[in-house]
């Protein structure tokens, strides 16, 4: 389906709106650009001005969705649209019947604390060995460890200060001792007065003059790389640098 805005001054008007709501409620990134997109598509799928859809056009509209989308996208597609009847038309959203995509249980895969110890050994980058150690034993997802800084680490009450978060909300996250150690003498190698993992593109020594973290796409070739070399088997390893990393590793820091 289309995402291109419609050549529609009606419509275009309320989409302005759309992603002025959007920014205002302070949402991630990600997910303006997917509610607005929703928005989008939708003002290419119909002819009918879009504050005019009837229940059987929505319904239409979901199923052809669902022909060439992921339920992944029918969900988002159905959340911007919520967002917009709420905050842009203010109409009232049980008008509109929730799809719901079919329930499945999956039962993740979580390497053992061996392999999570081969992982590590196996790492040659330093800044990268550290970074996953850090991820592991305090169950972070891959963005909460980049965006890690000096002020947030608490040494006085052992913890972390984790900043927007899922849900775009801080949380607060227990220090491991042997975590600690590990973090200040990584730092006493870069000294970057403000990243916990500065970027690399200027080397350990140097990383104190750089200005943004860790590439995101650095590590997530680095951990694809380590893996692959260990021989994990393919979908524990779309596990490893997946957003959020395993729990059963907070043992590896307390032992």
């Amino acid at each position: 389906m289309n995402t291109k805005l419609p050549d529609d001054p009606q419509f275009n008007k309320y989409y302005n709106k759309h992603c002025k709501h959007l920014k205002l409620k302070g949402l991630q990134p990600k997910t303006i650009e997917a509610y607005a997109r929703a928005i989008r598509r939708m003002g290419n799928y119909f002819d009918t001005p879009i504050d005019r859809l009837t229940l059987d056009q929505l319904l239409d509209y979901f199923n052809d969705l669902l022909e060439s989308h992921s339920w992944s996208a029918v969900k988002l597609d159905l959340y911007g649209l919520k967002f917009f009847y709420t905050h842009v038309l203010k109409k009232t959203w049980e008008e509109i019947p929730l799809i719901k995509p079919p329930k499945t249980t999956r039962i993740p895969d979580i390497l053992t604390i061996e392999q999570a110890n081969q992982l590590f050994l196996n790492t040659i980058k330093l800044s990268y060995k550290v970074f996953f150690f850090t991820l592991y034993s305090m169950g972070l997802r891959l963005g909460e460890g980049i965006n890690l800084t000096v002020a947030d680490i608490d040494p006085v009450n052992m913890r972390v200060h984790i900043r927007n978060a899922k849900g775009n909300k801080d949380r607060l996250v227990p220090l491991p001792d042997k975590t600690l150690r590990i973090i200040r003498e990584f730092w006493k190698i870069h000294r970057h007065p403000v990243f916990i993992f500065p970027n690399r593109k200027r080397g350990l020594k140097n990383a104190h003059l750089v200005d943004s973290p860790l590439d995101r796409g650095g590590i997530q070739t680095a951990i694809k790389a380590v893996v692959e070399n260990m021989g994990i088997k393919k979908k524990l390893a779309a596990t490893l640098y997946a957003t959020v990393m395993p729990r059963i590793c907070w043992k590896l820091a307390l032992t």
